[in-house]
C-alpha cells in the first residue's frame, strides 16, 4: 500500500511535467494528462478507504539535505478520509476536463492549465500526508501558489487578474497565521520537534494554548472562507475555469478544513476549551446565514455557488463547533457525533458542489452567458444536464433522499442532543438552540435560492436568442456529471455504510466510536428512543405514493377528453418570455425582509417612453472592513515611498541602523 501511495503523488506530478513536454500536441496532451489524473484519483480511493477500513496507518520518512531536518508523511484515517474525497472528485475532473477544454485548445495553450493543475492536486495530496510542520507548510504553499495560477488563466481580463491577486494575498496573509500558530507549539516543545505526534504531547498554558488555536483557526479560515474572511471566493471562482472550481470548492476548502481538525482536534485535542467551541459555533452560524443570503441576490451562477460554498463550510463549522462543546463539557459521544456529522457533510459538500460547478461549466460553454436573467428553457434542448442539475439543487437544499439531506440531519441531531444532556449549562443550551434555528433558516432559503436557480435558467421560456444553439455536452463531460449524480443519491441512501468508516475517525481523534446501533437499513445517532431516520424506507415511500398516485389519476380520468387551449393573457398578445419571473423578481419579497443584510441601491428612471430599473447590492463587509484596510494600505505605502529618496548616503545610513538594532537584539 506503501507503493501505491508512493505512485499516486508521482503519478499526477509526472502528469504535470508531461503537460509542458507535450506542448505542442494539445490533444495527446489532453488525453495523456486525465488519463494519468484520472489513474491517481482511483489510487488515493484505494488508499484512503484501506485505511479507513483496515485501521492501518501507512507512513513514510525521507530524509532531507539540512542536517536533523526530516519529511515526515502518514496516512492514518482522517487523512485517508478527505484522500478519499480528492480522489472522487478528481475521478470525475478526469472524465470531463478532456470535452470541457475542446474551446481553450484553438485560443489558449492547455499545457500551462494542465501543468498548474497537476502541481495543484499533488499539493493538496501532500498536505494530506504531511506528518511535520515544514512539509506541510511546503505542500500548503505548493497548493496556494498553482492554484492561483489557474485562478488567473485568463489573464487577459485586468478583473480577473485582481480576483486572483486577492486570492493569492489572502491566501498567504492565512498562511503567516498557520507559521506562527505552528511556531507556538514548536516553541513549548522539549526538543524543538515539528513532528504532529510529538505537538501531541507538549505542555503549554492556556493562554499561548487560546492564541495558537485563534491563529490556527483565523488561518485555516481565510482558506475556507468564513464570514468575514470570505471576500476572495466571490472572486476567484467566478473567473477560474469549471473544473478548476470545482476542485477548489469541492476539494481545497476541505483540505483547510481537515488543517483545522488535525491542529484541534489531533493535536491540541487535549487542551480544549470551552471557547473554542463557541467561537467555531458563532463564526459557523454567521457564514452560513450571510453565505445563503448573499448567494439569493446573485445573478452570476459561479458566484452564486461560490457564496454557497461559504454557507456549507458554516455548516461544517456548525458541526466542528458543537463537537467542542461536547468534548469540553464531558459529552465524547456527542462529540464523536458532531464530528462524524461535520465529516459527512465535508464529503457530501464534495460531490454535490463538484456536481453543480461542473453543471454550470456546461451551462457557461454552451450558452455563453453567466447572467441568470438571460438564460431560460434549457431543459428543453439540455435535458441530461437539467436532470444533473436537478439532482444537485435538490441536494444542495438538504432534502430527502439524497445526501445533503443526512448530514444536515446529524448535525441538527447533535444540537438538539446536546441541548438535552446540557440542561444544567444554560447558557449554552440557548446558544445552541439559536443555532439549530438559524442552521433551519438557512436550509430554507437555500432551498429558495436554489428553486429560483433551476427555475429560472431550465424552466420557462428561452430569455435570448442565443438559447437555440444549446446542447447537452459530450459523453465524457455526461458521465462526470452522471458519476457524481449517483453518489448524491447513493451517499443519501446508504449512509449507515458511510458513518461506519466515520466512525474510525472519532476514535482516532476523541477516543470514543458512534454507537453500534448503526445497521444497513436505521440511522441512529445516538439511541432510538430519541431518534432514527431509515433512508430505504422514506425512498420506499416516496416511490409508492408517487406511483400510486400516478395510476390513480390514470384511472380516475381515463375517459376523459383534455382540449389544450392557449391561457388567458389578459389582453395583451401571446405569452412570450418577457412576461417571466425574472431571478430579481423572485427573490424581492426576501430582499425587502433581509434589507438590513446588504447595501442595496435602487434606481427607477423614466426616459422618454421607457422605464429603466437598476438594482446594486453590495456587500457590507467588503464595503466596511476591507476597502477601509485597502485605503490604509495605499496611504502607509505612499508615506513609505518616500524613504526611497535614490541618495546612496541614505541608504548607507538606513544599512548602519540596522546593523545597529541587529547587533543589539543579538546581544
Amino acid at each position: 500500500m506503501k507503493i501505491l501511495l508512493f505512485l499516486v503523488v508521482l503519478t499526477v506530478l509526472f502528469s504535470s511535467v508531461l503537460s509542458l513536454v507535450l506542448h505542442c500536441f494539445p490533444r495527446v496532451l489532453k488525453t495523456t494528462f486525465f488519463s494519468l489524473l484520472g489513474i491517481s484519483g482511483f489510487g488515493a480511493c484505494i488508499a484512503g478507504l484501506s485505511v479507513l477500513i483496515t485501521h492501518q496507518n501507512i507512513s513514510y520518512q525521507l530524509c532531507s539535505a539540512f542536517p536533523g531536518l526530516s519529511l515526515q508523511f502518514i496516512l492514518d484515517p482522517l487523512s485517508g478520509f478527505f484522500l478519499t474525497i480528492i480522489g472522487i472528485i478528481v475521478i470525475s475532473i478526469s472524465w470531463y476536463g478532456p470535452g470541457y477544454l475542446r474551446e481553450y485548445e484553438k485560443d489558449k495553450s492547455i499545457a500551462l492549465m494542465s501543468f498548474f493543475t497537476g502541481l495543484f492536486v499533488s499539493g493538496m495530496y501532500l498536505v494530506l500526508l504531511a506528518n511535520d510542520v515544514f512539509s506541510f507548510m511546503v505542500a500548503w504553499e505548493l497548493m496556494s501558489v498553482s492554484s492561483y495560477f489557474l485562478v488567473a488563466y485568463h489573464h487577459e481580463n485586468m478583473a480577473n487578474c485582481q480576483s486572483a491577486f486577492l486570492y493569492l494575498l489572502m491566501a498567504q496573509v492565512g498562511s503567516v497565521l498557520i507559521l506562527f500558530a505552528f511556531g507556538i507549539l514548536i516553541k513549548f516543545s522539549d526538543s524543538g520537534s515539528m513532528n504532529f505526534l510529538d505537538l501531541h504531547f507538549i505542555k503549554i498554558s492556556s493562554d499561548w494554548a487560546n492564541l495558537a488555536f485563534f491563529l490556527a483557526f483565523f488561518g485555516f479560515g481565510m482558506k475556507t472562507g468564513i464570514i468575514p474572511l470570505h471576500v476572495w471566493l466571490p472572486q476567484a471562482h467566478p473567473v477560474a475555469p469549471s473544473h478548476i472550481s470545482a476542485l477548489m470548492s469541492g476539494v481545497m476548502l476541505k483540505i483547510a478544513v481537515y488543517g483545522f481538525i488535525r491542529f484541534t482536534f489531533g493535536i491540541l485535542g487535549g487542551i480544549c476549551c470551552l471557547q473554542w467551541g463557541i467561537t467555531v459555533l458563532i463564526f459557523g452560524v454567521i457564514s452560513s446565514l450571510l453565505g445563503v443570503l448573499y448567494a439569493l441576490m446573485q445573478h452570476n451562477l459561479k458566484r452564486l455557488l461560490a457564496y454557497h460554498s461559504v454557507e456549507n463550510i458554516g455548516i461544517i463549522f456548525i458541526g466542528l463547533g458543537l463537537s467542542l462543546i461536547a468534548m469540553k463539557t464531558g459529552n465524547p459521544l456527542l462529540a464523536s457525533l458532531g464530528l462524524a456529522a461535520a465529516l459527512y457533510h465535508c464529503i457530501n459538500h464534495a460531490i454535490f458542489k463538484s456536481l453543480l460547478f461542473l453543471g454550470a461549466g456546461v451551462i457557461l460553454q454552451q450558452s455563453r452567458e453567466h447572467n441568470l436573467e438571460r438564460m431560460g428553457g434549457l431543459i428543453k434542448r439540455m435535458p441530461y444536464t437539467a436532470w444533473c442539475f436537478l439532482i444537485g439543487c435538490i441536494s444542495i437544499s438538504a432534502l430527502p433522499p439524497f445526501n445533503g439531506f443526512i448530514s444536515e440531519w446529524l448535525i441538527f441531531q447533535t444540537a438538539f442532543q446536546t441541548s438535552v444532556f446540557l440542561k444544567n449549562e444554560f447558557v449554552i443550551v440557548i446558544l445552541i438552540a439559536i443555532a439549530a434555528s438559524l442552521l433551519a433558516l438557512t436550509a430554507v432559503l437555500a432551498a429558495t435560492c436554489f428553486v429560483k436557480v433551476y427555475g429560472v435558467i431550465f424552466l420557462g421560456q428561452e430569455r435570448t436568442s442565443n438559447m437555440s444553439q444549446v446542447r447537452d455536452p459530450l459523453f465524457g463531460m455526461c458521465l462526470a456529471m452522471g458519476f457524481l449524480s449517483i453518489l448524491c443519491l447513493m451517499f443519501g441512501i446508504f449512509p449507515t455504510i458511510i458513518m461506519s468508516l466515520l466512525s474510525v475517525i472519532s476514535l482516532q481523534l476523541i477516543g470514543v466510536q458512534l454507537p453500534n446501533t448503526l445497521d444497513v437499513f436505521w440511522l441512529i445517532p445516538i439511541t432510538s428512543k430519541i431518534s432514527s431516520y431509515n433512508s430505504i424506507f422514506f425512498l420506499i415511500g416516496i416511490l409508492t405514493i408517487g406511483l400510486f398516485s400516478y395510476f390513480l389519476i390514470r384511472i380516475c380520468f381515463k375517459r376523459t377528453k383534455i382540449s389544450m387551449v392557449n391561457p388567458w393573457d389578459c389582453g395583451f398578445g401571446g405569452i412570450n418570455s418577457c412576461m417571466q419571473y425574472t431571478a430579481t423578481a423572485f427573490v424581492m419579497p426576501l430582499r425587502r425582509i433581509f434589507k438590513f443584510t446588504w447595501n442595496v441601491i435602487e434606481k427607477t428612471e423614466k426616459i422618454n417612453s421607457d422605464i429603466s430599473y437598476q438594482l446594486h447590492i453590495q456587500d457590507w463587509i467588503w464595503q466596511y472592513i476591507y476597502i477601509p484596510i485597502e485605503y490604509l494600505s495605499l496611504d502607509v505605502a505612499n508615506k513609505l515611498a518616500k524613504l526611497q529618496g535614490g541618495n546612496i548616503r541614505i541608504y548607507l545610513v538606513y544599512e548602519f541602523i540596522i546593523l545597529i538594532l541587529l547587533l543589539w537584539v543579538v546581544t
